[in-house]
């Protein structure tokens, strides 16, 4: 369970640091291309991040934050088993639910557009203002998933 926990938090650590490109710098990059430019980027960018790599990173981390969720249940410890649900929570919530809910619509929205058009250009500032502004509560949470599950390495 050490070694999951371990494994998990560092998986959290590097899809936060995933978005945080995405956040920090990536979508003001693209912002500030002309528009049909900016939106084509993105919508390869959207069509190339469907890898099993990937993928697998992001849901695998997700079935890893489960499994330490259900090993600290069936397992109280008092704090630790806090820290551990919070940070199995914060990562699946924060980052997994989100994608689902907010930043994948998006990119579907996106994707139905061409570059050129006057809709694609009416849409693209809206896409990137709400776009980023989910990506930072995915950056956050998979960076405090990652904090709180060390935290709980750290009661050991």
């Amino acid at each position: 369970m050490e070694i999951l926990i371990v494994c998990t938090a560092i998986a959290c650590a590097a899809m936060g640091g995933v978005f945080f490109v995405f956040s920090s710098f990536v979508m003001r990059a693209l912002a500030r291309m002309p528009p049909a430019q900016g939106i084509a980027a993105m919508q390869s960018i959207n069509v190339v991040a469907v890898t099993p790599v990937f993928m697998t990173a992001l849901f695998g981390t997700a079935a890893a934050c489960v499994v330490v969720a259900a090993g600290a249940i069936t397992d109280w410890q008092g704090v630790r088993t806090i820290y551990l649900l919070a940070g199995s929570l914060s990562y699946v919530i924060g980052t997994i639910v989100v994608t689902i809910a907010c930043n994948v619509p998006l990119n579907n929205a996106l994707a139905g557009l061409d570059p050129k058009s006057s809709d694609a250009l009416l849409f693209w500032p809206k896409y990137v203002r709400q776009w980023t502004a989910w990506n930072h509560v995915r950056t956050v949470s998979g960076l405090v998933a990652a904090g709180l599950l060390t935290l709980a390495f750290m009661r050991t």
